[in-house]
């Protein structure tokens, strides 16, 4: 994974891009005004992250055990809550 850190651009990027090796990955996106000899222009800035399209398959891999695991969790103490209802 490589970290670009925060980034500026004029075009708005989408939260998740692919490329033939790699996803980038845009987080905490913001409009931001600018202005260039008293135009007035719109621009974004935001953080960036590349990951190899492998890396990101393992990150995703993550994501869902750790989900997975928190609604196991959410199921069980629903039942307990459910068991104490009915009695």
């Amino acid at each position: 994974m490589k970290d670009y850190g925060r980034i500026k651009s004029t075009v708005k990027p989408k939260e998740m891009e692919t490329d033939e090796y790699s996803v980038w990955i845009h987080s905490d996106i913001q409009e931001i005004s600018v202005a260039y000899d008293g135009v007035v222009s719109t621009e974004y800035e935001f953080h960036q992250k590349q990951y190899t399209k492998d890396e990101y398959i393992v990150l995703a891999e993550e994501k869902n055990k750790n989900l997975e695991n928190r609604l196991t969790d959410t199921q069980l103490a629903l039942c307990d809550v459910y068991e104490m209802i009915g009695g």
